[in-house]
């Protein structure tokens, strides 16, 4: 017989049945309820053309053909028989019983919330679990058996609306599907609103009085061009047969943290050209002074996604996730070089012409704007070059409010010799509280992770852990050769390989059987095969077991056992995932070092193991792809100390993301360590420049290069920021648990990344190295200077004057 959790994954509908009121669900009155239940879900009905399938022509078969049910609804028929006719001695013992027919049965996961009397007698359970198993073997099957789900969802809610006083929680092979592509469905309206408010900020973010420079056009373009490129990417993903699925949510704010910071860059480095300057060689200057940082950082993230998208990688979803992310990523890259770049020379010009940033309206000079109205005046205003003098003209920009107050007040501020105590103290407190979440960090498996909130699975997964984790699921134990089972020896070793579980073994049964019939365990091998085959399994509640058992005829016509299978169950207690792994390893250790060769299954195995991976392959390709970057930026970068220092930094946000994430209650699944590769490429896409520009700087002092990092970069990594964020809030309120461990993960990365760029590295940096110290050159005879002295007497007066010249 296949017992519930070691059925193969396939069709199936599972309901569990339990009271508000923590009723004993053994009573006559929930014992004729489920019973009932159980009648009209066996009486289900998928309409085809020409002919209705009922549960009778898709179950699965017994040996007698007949429907495998649950034993559990055995033994409740029982109880109402024995109290129909009004016997007293019937009794339920757990986690195995004994129906009529003399059978052993394990009921562990059929009954929940168990009170026991003395000798595992049952007294009350508060909760029945009962599971319907459907054929697929064929497209025509698994249509109806699907159909046969729906509607068995639909049958078990309408049981309930008619009986209020239970409540039931329905479950099928396909909820967890459903679950989790409604992700998708319930995250749209968020999406919009996180959108809306992101091209808000952009917009603003590029917006500054001068309506001359004000660039607001750029900062909507910048989002367009962000947008195009992930679109692009999942056409071409749609295009070629990908598949979909609600871990692509992700991909549009990848985009958003990489593809806003290089346009916000260009922006920024068009600032610092020189407005007498044609807008050919602006640009020209853009270009070389921002799109080197940015195709790099680009070719780090094409890397890092590019080996998580290759066969390395044995999970489905996060391959597609990382082959859409590599497509998303390069077309942005090309869309920011052309579509982005023209847009930038098409406002360079409108500001040359002094064009207003918006209407592309010749802004009248200042004499003529004095006779307009007030309002008229606001939109209007901007500075002109005649207006201001040579020492001025390289401050036009500053009326920008971030870049205002970066130079003003917060380079000043954070390089301040009272400051700078704090923010250490304040990262000694961080990388405490980030070890502290760091010791306590664990894996996270719990399928109620990925899907929405308000769904079956959780409130199914949510109900199974509180009745029915009592014990482990039931763990195939297969001997996969043949053996001595006449051995005492033999013997012994089976059982003590099995020790400590509860056993549903037809081994332990026959050598039972063997000790009641007053017969020795030791007998000979022909006599020990004889009495299994033609007594022991002959018995009815015995015979069940000759599923379990493979029997083999020899060329002397001497039967063997070739093959056999027991089932166990281990004890679990609260914890029970990291039980399991520990049981499970231990088991599969055990099956390498024995005599008695076997192996251990359970379906759940396949995900624990899946799951296992789903995490060790992205840190295993995530380390490869950070030592191919480091190995290949050394030859790129001017300075290997920019290298030690971006290594130091991205160490630093992993750790800390790492620790506040599991103190905010994220566990280590696919999903987080997805959201901890892109940490990596985002905050060397952030840090990166600022570095660069502080350790090449030469000359002055190092506080006299923070500020002036900070002056450069800031600007752009503050704008990326804060459009950043304000896009990801929306998310927290999406009522799904995908969501949020993306939301919180996603969130500490840019809060983290940004306290390091904005206070961690400007005050560390000022007290270590490089120095800074100005490098007394040795004067070289070629290049040494000639001093000329000449004579001249004014002819007005007799005053001579010593003219020098440097030749």
């Amino acid at each position: 017989r296949l017992y519930s959790d070691l059925q193969t994954p396939g069709r199936y509908g599972r309901v569990i049945i339990t009271s508000f009121r923590k009723a004993n669900m053994l009573d006559q009155h929930h014992t004729d309820l489920i019973l009932k239940l159980h009648s009209a879900v066996t009486r289900i009905q998928v309409q085809r053309p020409g002919f209705n399938y009922t549960f009778a022509h898709i179950c699965i078969l017994n040996n007698d053909k007949t429907c495998i049910v649950d034993d559990i609804v055995h033994v409740l028929e029982e109880l109402k028989a024995a109290r129909s006719s009004n016997r007293t001695n019937f009794a339920i013992t757990y986690p195995i019983t004994h129906l009529k027919d003399g059978r052993e049965v394990y009921n562990g996961h059929q009954l929940g919330g168990v009170t026991v009397h003395s000798k595992d007698r049952v007294k009350s359970a508060e909760a029945i679990q009962l599971t319907y198993y459907l054929q697929a073997i064929n497209s025509l099957n698994d249509m109806v058996a699907e159909k046969w789900e729906s509607i068995f969802c639909d049958t078990v809610e309408l049981f309930q609306k008619s009986n209020r006083k239970v409540k039931m929680y329905p479950f099928t092979s396909s909820s967890l599907k459903e679950d989790f592509q409604k992700t998708s469905r319930v995250s749209e309206r968020y999406l919009i609103t996180s959108l809306v408010l992101v091209v808000t900020l952009a917009i603003l973010c590029c917006s500054m009085q001068d309506c001359v420079r004000s660039k607001p056009w750029l900062g909507l373009l910048g989002l367009l061009t962000v947008t195009l490129a992930t679109l692009t990417a999942a056409g071409i993903i749609n295009l070629t047969g990908g598949k979909y699925n609600s871990t692509f949510l992700g991909i549009p704010f990848v985009m958003l943290g990489h593809g806003l910071y290089g346009t916000f860059e260009m922006l920024s480095s068009w600032r610092k050209t020189r407005e007498d300057q044609h807008v050919k060689e602006r640009t020209a200057a853009v270009f070389a002074d921002s799109m080197l940082s940015f195709s790099l950082t680009t070719a780090m993230y094409l890397v890092t996604f590019g080996i998580g998208a290759s066969p390395f990688t044995n999970i489905e979803a996060a391959r597609i996730f990382c082959c859409n992310s590599c497509i998303a990523i390069f077309f942005n890259y090309l869309y920011v070089l052309s579509f982005y770049g023209s847009s930038l020379v098409f406002t360079g010009y409108i500001e040359n012409n002094y064009q207003h940033s918006i209407f592309c309206r010749k802004v009248p000079k200042p004499e003529v704007l004095q006779e307009k109205p007030a309002w008229y005046r606001f939109l209007l205003t901007a500075r002109f070059s005649e207006d201001t003098d040579d020492s001025e003209e390289t401050n036009t920009y500053e009326s920008h409010l971030l870049v205002w107050f970066l130079k003003r007040y917060y380079c000043d501020w954070i390089t301040n010799t009272y400051v700078k105590p704090f923010v250490v103290l304040f990262y000694l407190v961080y990388i405490s509280f980030a070890l502290m979440g760091y010791l306590q960090v664990s894996e996270g498996s719990d399928l109620s992770n990925i899907v929405a909130t308000a769904t079956r699975t959780i409130e199914y997964t949510t109900a199974q852990q509180k009745y029915f984790s009592n014990y482990s699921p039931v763990i195939g134990f297969y001997i996969y050769e043949s053996i001595e089972y006449w051995n005492t020896s033999v013997q012994e070793d089976v059982l003590e390989y099995t020790k400590g579980f509860v056993r549903i073994s037809w081994f332990e049964s026959y050598l039972n059987y063997l000790r009641k019939l007053n017969i020795s365990t030791g007998l000979p091998k022909k006599n020990f095969t004889d009495m299994l085959r033609n007594s022991f399994l002959k018995t009815p509640q015995f015979a069940h077991f000759s599923e379990d058992i493979i029997f083999s005829k020899k060329y002397n016509n001497e039967v063997d056992v070739v093959a056999s299978r027991m089932f166990l169950v281990a004890k679990t207690m609260e914890t029970k995932r990291e039980e399991l792994y520990d049981l499970l390893e231990t088991l599969r250790k055990l099956s390498l070092t024995s005599k008695v060769k076997f192996i251990v299954f359970n379906p759940s195995f396949v995900y624990m193991d899946r799951y296992a991976s789903s995490v060790g392959a992205p840190l295993q390709n995530s380390c490869i792809s950070a030592l191919f970057l480091l190995f290949f930026s050394a030859f790129l970068v001017a300075d290997s100390l920019i290298n030690v220092w971006l290594t130091l930094t991205v160490a630093s946000v992993e750790f800390g993301v790492i620790g506040f994430m599991t103190l905010w209650k994220v566990e280590l699944d696919c999903i987080s360590v997805l959201c901890l590769i892109y940490g990596i490429n985002y905050t060397i896409d952030n840090c990166a420049p600022l570095l660069s520009t502080f350790v090449l700087g030469k000359e002055f002092t190092r506080t006299k290069w923070v500020k002036n990092a900070l002056e450069v970069h800031g600007v752009a990594i503050l704008q990326s920021y804060l459009c950043y964020i304000v896009g990801l809030i929306p998310l927290a309120a999406v009522p799904s648990n995908l969501t949020r461990t993306l939301f919180r993960c996603l969130f500490l990365i840019a809060l983290v990344t940004f306290f390091h760029c904005f206070a961690i590295l400007p005050v560390i940096l000022t007290f270590l190295p490089p120095s800074k110290k100005k490098r007394k050159e040795k004067k070289n005879p070629e290049n040494r200077e000639e001093i000329e002295c000449v004579e001249m007497v004014d002819m007005d007066s007799t005053r001579v004057v010593d003219q020098i010249t440097t030749v």
